[in-house]
Order: C-alpha cells, then structure tokens, then sequence
C-alpha cells in the first residue's frame, strides 16, 4: 500500500476498559490537548438506555460527539455503529475518531466491523488501548470476567489510573499483572487525573490486537438498541421520570431521566447518591440549586464537578446482578425541590 494511501485513511483509536476505568476522564484529558488545526469524532457506546457518556462531554467546534446507548458495540450496535459512523465520516470529515466502547463492551467483534471491508480503505485502527484501575485487581470477580481479561489481552497498549485512589502496592501487582500479558504491550502509561500525553495518540502505530473471539455471552443481549438513542428526545413531563432497565454480562443497569426544570437539592443529592452500595457504577447530570452539576463514582468514590447547560438531568446506576434491587427512583423523588 503506498503512503499516500495510508495517509488518506482517517485514524481510528479504541479506548477500551472495564467499568469505572476512567475511559471519559482519558478522553477529556486528550481532547485538551488536540492539536487545533484537527477536528475529532468521540463515538461512546454506553450499557444503559438512557445516555449519559454524551452528556459529559462539552461542546466545541472541533469536536463531534455520538453516543450510542443501549447495548454493546461489538454485537447488538454493530451495524448502528457502521451507520453512525459512516454518517459521521461523510458530514463531519473528522481528522480523527476516538471509539468508546462500554465498560462491559468486548472489542473483537468492533475491531472485525473496523478492519472489514465497509472500512478497510477508509479508515486505520491505531493502537487499541485499555484503561486498567489497580483497585480492580482486588477484585475476584473482575479477574475471572472474560471481558475484563480479555480487553487487556486485546489491547496493543495500557493507561494505569485511578492513581490517586490506588495504593503503590496496588499500582505495583497492576504494573505485574500487565507484564503478565502476552505479547508485550507496546507501553504501560501511569495516567495521573486520566492525563496521557497527547503524542501517545497520534503517534501511535497500526492496532495489532489479540485474535479473540467474541464470547457467546455478548452474542445475545437483553436490551434493544436504537439508531438514535435517546439523547435528542423530548424531556419527560416533570414529576414524571423516565426509567430505563437493562440486564446482560451479570449487570443491571438503571437509567433515569428528568425535566430540565426539576431541580435537586445538591447536598442531599450528593449524600443519597454517595450511601448507594459500593459496587455501584454512578454517572449522572443534574439541575441543582448550585447549577449544572456532573457526578461520577467508581469503586466507592464520589466526584462531582460543574457542568454547561444540559438537555435535562440523567442519571445511570450500574450493579451486579447479585446485588439487593434498589428504589433508585423513589429515593431521589423526595429531593426535587420543582
């Protein structure tokens, strides 16, 4: 293939993860660094229905954001995922795609969708990177899940995070675990605040990738996806909340929406969202008596930061199936203030 072919192919990159890895923060701390004669597409694929991943992201000129909520990119969304992006790459003409799978998203089946030959002439995948938080390591239960594992085995390359909620034992068995892995990894990047340096993006070579096979697990999922998902959708009716649910991988996701006039009490908020069980994965937007707000947890910890203007407020819970249900909504009703 000659150079100026190569040239001409658009640079895809896959920043896989399992849940809670700090995939969103990695991509925000890129885009801060995006060299400004560049213009980006952030394709992010959430597990829940809702739609909270596009929400997070503020918008900018340069940048061009799709979510595709509702299912997993590598099976259910495939061919959403080559809709989306074959609009994407004829209307918006990014210089550069970043692919967000889900947290519990396996990226055999999205790398197969790249490499075949609806993309092969237009687009190249560059090095394929995993998040890894060392706190999960702890975890039984995410070092036996095959996807967990296998993002890693999948990935040409590593960002550590979560360092500032990680032990330097727990950063030393992440740094062992990795080298574990066979065939090497091109780097291991401790990412400190999600931050990765820019040049490892776009310098990156072609994706190499492990040849796995999808699991027969993501083969049949529980939730039906949509093209459009619901991020354009008109707001519910206030005191009205929409609520989603979906289950598969051993998960259940809740996903709620509100009017944008109906404001929460941020305090109260904080702390109900803040006693939910540890395991549970937390993203939300909300209208509170302080402004916008963006909530996060992962492993037991809260952030919260202000946010632009949103559509309306939204908020998904991810918990083990082994988990006692929860009255997610009827818990955060008595903390609307109108």
């Amino acid at each position: 293939m000659a150079a100026s072919e190569r040239l001409a192919k658009v640079p895809v990159h896959i920043i896989t993860g399992f849940l809670g890895s700090g995939k969103t923060t990695l991509i925000h701390s890129l885009i801060e660094q995006k060299p400004v004669d560049e213009k980006w597409a952030i394709l992010v694929n959430e597990f829940g229905q809702i739609g909270i991943d596009q929400a997070m992201f503020d918008v900018r000129n340069s940048i061009v954001v799709k979510g595709l909520p509702g299912g997993c990119l590598c099976c259910q969304l495939a061919f959403v995922l080559q809709a989306a992006l074959v609009n994407l790459l004829a209307r918006s003409k990014p210089d550069r795609v970043i692919i967000e799978p889900s947290g519990l998203g396996h990226p055999a089946g999205l790398l197969d969708l790249l490499r075949g030959e609806a993309f092969q002439k237009v687009v190249e995948v560059r090095d394929i990177i995993a998040t890894l938080d060392p706190r999960r390591l702890d975890d039984a239960r995410a070092r036996q899940h095959d996807t967990f594992r296998d993002q890693l085995d999948m990935a040409d390359a590593v960002a550590l995070t979560m360092l500032d909620q990680s032990t330097p034992e727990q950063l030393g068995a992440a740094h062992a675990f990795v080298a574990q892995r066979w065939p090497p990894r091109k780097w291991v990047q401790e990412a400190p605040q999600g931050e990765l340096p820019i040049g490892l993006l776009t310098q990156s070579g072609r994706a190499e990738g492990s040849d796995i096979n999808v699991p027969a697990s993501h083969q049949q999922l529980a939730a039906t996806p949509s093209v459009e998902g619901a991020f354009f959708d008109l707001p519910p009716p206030p005191g009205k909340p929409q609520c989603e649910t979906g289950t598969s991988l051993g998960y259940t996701s809740t996903g709620l929406r509100w009017h944008p006039s109906e404001r929460f009490d941020l305090d109260s908020l904080a702390r109900c969202l803040g006693e939910l069980p540890r395991e549970a994965r937390i993203k939300g937007v909300f209208h509170t008596d302080s402004g916008w707000k963006r909530f996060n947890r992962a492993e037991g910890t809260l952030s919260v930061e202000s946010s632009a203007w949103r559509q309306d407020s939204r908020l998904e819970v991810i918990l083990p199936d082994t988990s006692p249900a929860l009255d997610i909504e009827g818990q955060l009703r008595l903390l609307t203030l109108g």
